[in-house]
């Protein structure tokens, strides 16, 4: 059987600097996301094309948006799955 050391290890805790850097994250994710959905982008994907029907516009906006929504979910839940 091993043996337990006899000194007691504190859980242990979030750094202090963990926080910020989550904010800083999503702040990023904002700015990156605001360039993707300004007018230059959006007036290169506004062609007569279509991917299986659907305008290549509305495709751009779609993808982009559901990345956006799925990228913030991920960073929200990843510092809230390791928070103590």
């Amino acid at each position: 059987m091993p043996e337990i050391p006899d000194t007691f290890m504190p859980p242990r805790s979030r750094p202090a600097h963990a926080e910020p850097r989550r904010g800083q994250r999503l702040l990023f994710l904002a700015a990156l996301f605001g360039l993707l959905l300004t007018y230059p982008l959006l007036a290169a994907f506004d062609r007569d094309g279509r991917v299986g029907g659907v305008p290549v516009l509305y495709l751009y906006v779609l993808m982009t948006w559901i990345l956006l929504v799925g990228l913030t979910g991920y960073l929200v839940r990843k510092s809230v799955d390791s928070e103590p």
